[in-house]
């Protein structure tokens, strides 16, 4: 327990020291992680983007809570989460402590500028990966003759329905979660 406990806090301490952008450019690391750990699938980090998304809080913070609590209950939720933030700690306790020097400085300015396209690539990357996930049956095995059975129809019409719902009416998005919700229980998407 206190070897996963410890990998758990390792893990997510590299998510959050290298996902810049914000929460969603966690997601490519939450997949990565799908393959070398058996804490989660692929199909549970969409589950992870849904719950985070709905709960107060930032997206990154309640997914790492979600996932280190799917590893390891309560401690794991602890960990992964003092993981993840822990990082994001220790950057703004050196740049607060040096913010004039930062501020200023050519060096710096430049890194960020750099970071701006990398954070786009991981962000774009993760919600490509999500699209996959909820859009397309991906246990179908694609060929040309399969195509058409390997997208989720009734999914897309859902995502089209809401996309001109909200486009029309200003209706806050937490309706439009729970209709979605709803409707994926009661037709079973």
């Amino acid at each position: 327990m206190l070897q996963t406990l410890l990998r758990l806090f390792y893990e997510f301490f590299k998510t959050g020291l290298f996902s810049v952008g914000g929460g969603l450019a966690t997601l490519p690391f939450l997949y990565e992680m799908t393959h070398t750990t058996t804490w989660f699938s692929r199909s549970d980090v969409a589950d992870m983007i849904a719950i985070s998304e709905c709960t107060p809080g930032a997206i990154g913070i309640n997914m790492s809570t979600y996932a280190g609590f799917q590893a390891a209950g309560v401690l794991g939720g602890i960990c992964a989460t003092l993981g993840l933030a822990t990082p994001c700690i220790i950057v703004i306790i050196i740049i607060a402590r040096f913010l004039d020097k930062f501020h200023e400085n050519e060096y710096v300015n430049r890194a960020f500028y750099g970071l701006r396209p990398a954070s786009i690539a991981l962000i774009t990357a993760a919600g490509l990966n999500v699209a996959r996930v909820a859009l397309l049956n991906t246990g179908t095995q694609l060929t040309a003759a399969t195509a058409i059975e390997a997208i989720k129809w009734p999914a897309i019409a859902l995502g089209v329905v809401i996309f001109l719902a909200q486009k029309k009416w200003d209706i806050h998005p937490v309706v439009f979660l729970a209709f979605a919700a709803v409707i994926g229980i009661i037709f079973k998407f």
